[in-house]
């Protein structure tokens, strides 16, 4: 029995050096036994060289994932890009959902990855939920039921391992868990009902795995304790929704998981309260040690590790699938799909008809979080690309940036940025929303405004498409 199965250290690609500044990393990790990794970013060559490292050293199998919410582009360049989860809801095509599910799964595979750490299954039902928003599909239970259900059918058949998250639901915070701990107020009976929806479907549809949330839900745990750590809401996973595959932490480097370290090692705690995996520990070497100790002091049953283990083990039995065909039949792309978005994506006024050169005026409300925010000038690298000249006097389009982001505390435009909505709006041809739908409201003036969901790259170029073909 080697604990150190139960861990899944973060890989971080860097510009400057790769993936090579994580080789002390790597090599700690192989040596204490390391379950697998979880990789975040860099170019899909070197992510799949990483991979087939990772495996050579390890000379065993092991778990590789990422974050996919939004296709395997979201983290690795040179791979397809989808639409945030709510975008895609919104085109009411089951069939979007399940192209982008199993592009994202072949993709992952292609790379060298067997775990998808998707779908969200939490509700947008919070208007000041400064994390989720569009990475929900909605904030209507069966709605989201249904398109979680379907994205994890859809990943699993072309053969890599869903995870529905963030169990028991993530979407009536008011504050981000990687900060802070966020308490849920609602009554028992409404989580039931409306929370618990979407990830009852998900293990009905055979999940492979759930992740937890670092949350309160003192309705469903009186103790207080975050789900993470909480044997009641753990116990209703397995018992009322029947759940026994893997459960795995959300990162527990967060602040929510840190914010109890004084009660103990946040590693022991979530493994005793029954869940399987630790994911990204801040100090894996530290979470191994601690594990060990609590092993051998009795204060973590042996049985508790033998049965996680047991899991980890079973999934890694898995064997994929062949890959399911695209409902598209090729058409599908994730290009394709934010084309139909933009089509449909007219809020306020009639489409103008525009004169170059054009003006491209920046408000980026998502600077200053964890780590750096993507590029906001696709837009005008596709418009220069395509011939188009830009500057002052023609028409003039703000390009307004508020997506959801770690550390970022807020879930609308902040001071600044509604300062330069209000002075750069009033005066725009086009205003162009890459955020919720909801934030239409805090773009002042008369202006037209579209709805670009994402500040992602494959939003911003399919603006720059909607651009050129309203030219005059």
């Amino acid at each position: 029995m080697n604990p150190g199965r139960l861990i899944l250290p973060a890989l971080r690609w860097r510009a400057d050096t790769g993936f090579t500044h994580e080789d002390a990393a790597i090599r700690a990790a192989l040596e204490f036994g390391a379950g697998g990794f979880i990789i975040f970013g860099g170019p899909a060559e070197a992510v799949a060289r990483l991979t087939a490292e990772l495996l050579d050293r390890a000379g065993r199998a092991l778990l590789l994932a990422a974050d996919l919410e939004r296709g395997a582009g979201q983290q690795f360049a040179g791979m397809s890009e989808f639409p945030p989860p709510a975008a895609l809801a919104a085109l009411d095509d089951p069939d979007a959902i399940r192209f982008a599910a199993a592009t994202t799964a072949r993709e992952a595979l292609e790379l060298g990855m067997n775990w998808v750490l998707a779908p969200v299954a939490d509700l947008d039902c919070e208007p000041d939920n400064p994390i989720i928003q569009t990475r929900s599909f909605s904030a209507d239970p069966e709605r989201t039921a249904f398109a979680a259900a379907t994205w994890v059918r859809a990943c699993q058949e072309a053969g890599a391992m869903a995870c529905v998250k963030h169990f028991p639901g993530h979407g009536r915070t008011t504050r981000d868990s990687h900060d802070e701990l966020p308490t849920v107020t609602a009554s028992a009976a409404v989580l039931r009902e409306e929370d618990l929806t979407p990830f009852r479907r998900a293990i009905e549809a055979g999940v492979a795995s759930v992740m937890t949330a670092h949350v309160r839900f003192p309705a469903l745990d009186p103790a207080g304790l975050p789900a993470t750590f909480s044997p009641a809401i753990l116990d209703l996973l397995r018992t009322e929704l029947g759940f026994d595959g893997l459960v795995v932490t959300d990162a527990l480097m967060m602040g929510a998981a840190l914010s109890g370290a004084a009660g103990g090692s946040p590693a022991v705690r979530a493994l005793s309260a029954g869940c399987d995996l630790l994911c990204y520990p801040d100090d894996p070497g530290a979470a191994h040690r601690a594990i060990v100790v609590a092993l051998q002091d009795g204060s973590l049953p042996e049985t508790r590790v033998v049965e996680a283990i047991g899991r980890y083990e079973a999934a890694l039995g898995q064997q994929p699938h062949p890959p399911a065909r695209s409902p598209y039949n090729g058409e599908g792309t994730g290009v394709r799909l934010s084309d139909k978005l933009l089509q449909r994506g007219f809020r306020r006024h009639t489409a103008p008809v525009f004169r170059t050169p054009i003006e491209l005026v920046i408000v980026d409300d998502d600077q200053g979080g964890a780590w750096p925010a993507s590029p906001t000038d696709y837009t005008a690298r596709a418009l220069e690309a395509a011939g188009v000249a830009l500057g002052a006097g023609g028409s003039r389009i703000v390009l307004a940036f508020a997506e959801p982001r770690a550390s970022k505390g807020r879930a609308g435009f902040g001071p600044v940025s509604k300062a330069a909505l209000a002075e750069h709006a009033a005066r725009a041809d086009l205003v162009v929303l890459f955020a919720h739908p909801r934030l239409a409201v805090e773009i002042p003036g008369p202006a037209p405004l579209l709805l670009g969901w994402h500040r992602q790259r494959l939003m911003q170029e399919a603006v720059a498409r909607w651009i050129l073909a309203h030219r005059g």
